[in-house]
């Protein structure tokens, strides 16, 4: 399953490639997905009727995937990890992963500085 972090959405949204292909790619297979936490900052990021319109219609294409038991305690070990070593990245990325973690999903996103730190974690971004 592919997992989309907000940042890719965004740029989706914006049509910017060379995500937005790939976003729109994905859509047509059926099998995209996000999070309870990307679709937050998705809709509190609209600021317009229209670009709050936009974004439901995107998420209504899309699982959206919560934060059950399993993936708040994965969330919880990566962070337990990574604050160890003095390379925390944040509670919603946190949260993020642990949901991606939790589905065995690949993540999509542009932040690989942060996500690449979280050991076992799937992801694409590196090349499309």
């Amino acid at each position: 399953m592919m997992i989309a972090d907000s940042d890719v959405l965004i740029d989706f949204l914006r049509d910017r490639d060379p995500w937005a292909g790939r976003i729109e790619l994905e859509i047509k297979t059926g099998h995209l997905a996000t999070t309870t936490i990307n679709s937050f900052e998705l809709l509190s990021g609209a600021k317009s009727a229209a670009d709050q319109e936009t974004v439901s219609r995107l998420l209504a294409v899309l699982t959206v995937l919560g934060v059950t038991p399993e993936a708040s305690e994965r969330a919880a070990v990566v962070r337990r990890v990574l604050e160890s070593q003095g390379q925390g990245i944040g509670m919603a990325d946190y949260l993020i992963a642990g949901v991606c973690l939790a589905n065995g999903g690949v993540l999509l996103t542009r932040n690989l500085d942060h996500f690449g730190r979280v050991p076992d974690l799937k992801l694409s971004g590196r090349h499309l």
